[in-house]
């Protein structure tokens, strides 16, 4: 739940500009930057695992719709020739997947996030497989009506 509360503050900073009447904005913004990080792998290294450091490019592409009849934000995001290397093994890697998340916001509050990130690895049985997809929906009188959030990590 801490990670709904992370995806909800944008929402709220835009129903508080709507209801102050100072916000009617709309447009689709696409940028991307450099990104490094570190993964662990757990199916690498004949199944001992390794940490794996990936840099990249990072596409963005925010949509946002702000008016009368409320909020609306689109998120994508994709990885674009990321390509990493095993620390223990020198195996070469590449990350790739999406990340969206789509939120609705008027009287009543509709988020959905799904995350797909892979990274793949030389030959078989490294691959790792990360899977995320989360709905929260919260009605006029603040009552969840409904969550779900399934999560999952699998070695190919």
């Amino acid at each position: 739940m801490n990670r709904v509360k992370k995806l909800l503050l944008p929402l709220g900073i835009s129903i508080a500009l709507i209801g102050h009447g100072q916000a009617r904005a709309q447009g689709v913004t696409n940028t991307t930057f450099p990104i490094s990080f570190s993964v662990f792998v757990p199916c690498a290294n004949g199944g001992e695992g390794e940490m794996v450091v990936l840099t990249g490019t990072l596409h963005d592409s925010f949509d946002v719709r702000i008016d009368s009849d409320g909020v609306r934000v689109d998120v994508h995001d994709n990885p674009q020739g990321i390509t990493g290397t095993g620390l223990t093994t020198g195996d070469k890697y590449q990350a790739t997947g999406v990340t969206r998340w789509n939120l609705a916001a008027s009287s009543a509050i509709d988020l959905v996030f799904v995350d797909n990130f892979r990274i793949i690895g030389q030959g078989p049985g490294n691959n790792f497989l990360f899977h995320d997809n989360l709905h929260l929906s919260i009605d006029s009188d603040g009552r969840v009506t409904a969550f779900h959030d399934n999560l999952r990590a699998d070695c190919k």
